[in-house]
């Protein structure tokens, strides 16, 4: 089979820097473009020479949909709202979408939802493979505890992340929602201040703190009496993000059109 021909949303990016190197590296794929915001500094560059790698020959694009028709798929590492544009496009031309953004709503995810229709979507708060592989460990213990034990999630990240709590936070606690069979959206508390009063049976803490050039810390806390458990990740390494995305879109290749996770890719389902 052909190497498979990817573009790069948000190419000038910490991330798309990163993905447009990791597409280098991995046998099987190819850049097939890279896209940045219109009016961005980096319109015209060389992608190759964003990335570190030297001249490549694919020039930084504003505009994502000529290059699609001779793509087979799209990572996306940006913003909520561009991301729900990018969805529609690949939708439109039937390509896998690998999705990567954090800060999506429950709206915004209806909408990628739709859009899973017509084209193969893999979104994941985290495309790290120990991350992934720590949600379904969450997931496991949440279910054998239950809520003799309470939940804290704990993360920490660089000091230009503009969202709280991280995607991945958010991923581990529905994991452990799904675990106990319940809604995070109503069992989730966050930032906490002054006087709380008592921590309610049940709940899903979160606490998130940003700081220099930490690329990701998290900590799931299972705290019962006299007795703790603490599942722990560090990433050291934003390429470890950008492998798993690019396997995600080898996976996805040819997969009939829906929503999938990393569990999907990584066999994780019924853990």
């Amino acid at each position: 089979m052909s190497d498979m021909r990817l573009i790069v949303a948000g190419a000038g990016g910490r991330m798309g820097r990163t993905l447009i190197h990791a597409i280098a590296t991995i046998d099987g794929a190819a850049l097939a473009g890279a896209v940045d915001a219109p009016g961005s500094a980096v319109i015209g560059r060389d992608a190759g020479e964003l990335a570190g790698l030297g001249r490549n020959g694919v020039a930084v694009a504003a505009d994502v949909e000529p290059l699609l028709g001779k793509a087979d798929g799209l990572l996306d590492f940006t913003v909520p709202a561009a991301t729900l544009a990018l969805a529609e496009l690949t939708a439109k031309h039937g390509l896998v979408h690998v999705i990567g953004t954090t800060g999506l709503s429950g709206e915004n995810d209806k909408l990628i939802a739709q859009a899973g229709k017509r084209a193969v979507v893999v979104k994941s708060g985290n495309f790290s493979m120990g991350v992934n592989v720590l949600a379904a460990l969450t997931k496991r213990v949440a279910k054998t505890l239950g809520e003799d034990f309470d939940v804290e999630i704990l993360e920490m990240h660089h000091n230009k992340k503009v969202d709280a709590p991280s995607g991945t936070a958010l991923m581990f606690g529905r994991a452990a929602a799904e675990g106990r069979g319940v809604d995070l959206d109503q069992r989730s508390v966050r930032g906490r201040d002054g006087v709380t009063g008592a921590r309610s049976p049940g709940d899903i803490g979160f606490a998130s703190l940003r700081g220099g050039s930490v690329v990701g810390d998290h900590s799931v806390i299972f705290a019962g009496t006299a007795e703790r458990i603490e599942l722990v990740h560090k990433a050291e390494d934003r390429m470890i993000f950008a492998r798993g995305a690019v396997r995600a879109a080898l996976w996805a290749r040819g997969k009939k059109p829906g929503v999938y996770s990393m569990a999907h890719v990584l066999g994780l389902g019924d853990f």
